[in-house]
């Protein structure tokens, strides 16, 4: 195209800054998409402090929104001009007729298994927006193998209540899908950043009558109510394992989930749970887990422990997509601020030193 734009790249440690970029060609089965709306994410900001190695220079940014500028040769069943989103999980199928194939789509059946049920191809799923290719943290992004990659926005849904869907909705619900909730569930969920929230609301969705939520942030809490919880317990005042144990009669939640990724809240939600509890783990951890003897009841607890990546392909996105339209689940409440591309900086400050009340912050070329 020789026409430039505006990204957020890496630059080094401690410093994320806008610069000017090529807008990138578009390849047979690419789409270029044109940037509407995007966020930052808590994975960005380990990026920023050099916690998480990306290339220096990488546009950074996986929670794209926005309308579709031009599509590769090889693209069907898209025009330019639609509202799309993508999934920060962006799985490479390698092979076209992949692209169209349902299970292939439904992300938590493509990263648990990483094939394709129906056609047996090998699919290398995983994160490449803002980790391994250009982000969405600018005026425009590549899309990958589009045709299974994109998904509609339905008319009537605004870019701020499908923002959550490519990545922070998508984890949460993975988080409860994987916590084994059925009908009549009390589950527990530690922290409620966006992705607990979420996981708050998921658990809720699939049955869970009792959800307890645990946070030391007074005013997430009280999101966390909006959402669906039931009973929300502040770190700071309370000992979560105890209130949990009196709140149950002593037999403990039939799961937790962990949104935070420490050993001081995995270790509670392990010893929150029941004999044949599950403990759903999303929080990136930093370091080594221990898993301490009496809380795993020496190997006899029966436990399990399942950890979950972000799901996503354009099915998975519609059934988010789907969840949003229907009203069940209103994530409004999460986006708590709007900045300008150019301010990106700014907000990046903002949002990594949780000033503010912010929970997450519209991100507008």
């Amino acid at each position: 195209m020789g026409k430039m734009m505006k990204a957020a790249v890496f630059v080094e440690k401690g410093r994320i800054e806008l610069t000017d970029k090529p807008i990138p060609d578009v390849g047979p089965n690419d789409a270029l998409v044109r940037i509407t709306t995007t966020t930052i994410c808590g994975t960005d900001v380990h990026i920023l402090k050099a916690e998480y190695p990306v290339a220096k220079g990488l546009t950074i940014g996986h929670e794209p929104v926005g309308i579709i500028e031009k599509l590769g040769s090889g693209v069907t069943g898209y025009r330019e001009g639609q509202r799309v989103i993508a999934g920060a999980i962006c799985p490479n199928f390698n092979s076209y007729a992949a692209q169209d194939c349902a299970p292939s789509q439904d992300g938590s059946y493509l990263v648990a298994s990483g094939r394709c049920g129906c056609h047996g191809y090998k699919l290398t799923a995983g994160w490449r927006f803002g980790n391994l290719i250009d982000g969405s943290q600018a005026e425009y992004i590549l899309v990958p193998d589009a045709q299974g990659n994109l998904a509609p926005v339905p008319d009537g849904l605004t870019d701020e209540q499908v923002l959550m869907c490519p990545d922070i909705m998508s984890t949460g619900f993975k988080g409860a899908e994987n916590a084994n909730i059925k009908i009549g569930d009390t589950v527990v969920v530690f922290a409620q950043g966006p992705i607990g929230l979420c996981a708050a609301a998921g658990a809720r969705l699939l049955g869970a009558t009792t959800i307890i939520t645990v946070d030391g942030n007074d005013g997430r809490l009280a999101v966390s109510k909006k959402l669906g919880a039931d009973i929300t317990i502040n770190f700071k005042t309370q000992d979560p394992v105890s209130e949990v144990m009196k709140y149950t009669g002593g037999k403990g939640a039939d799961s937790a989930i962990e949104a935070l990724g420490t050993q001081a809240t995995f270790e509670s939600a392990l010893r929150c749970i029941r004999p044949g509890g599950t403990l759903s783990s999303l929080g990136v951890y930093s370091s080594d887990l221990k898993i301490p003897m009496d809380a795993f009841g020496a190997g006899l607890g029966d436990h399990k422990i399942n950890s979950a990546l972000c799901p996503g392909g354009k099915e998975r996105m519609r059934r988010l997509m789907a969840v949003v339209a229907s009203g069940r689940v209103d994530l409004k409440p999460l986006v708590t601020h709007t900045r300008k591309l150019d301010d990106i900086v700014e907000a990046y400050d903002l949002f990594a030193n949780q000033r503010d009340g912010v929970l997450k912050v519209a991100i507008k070329p």
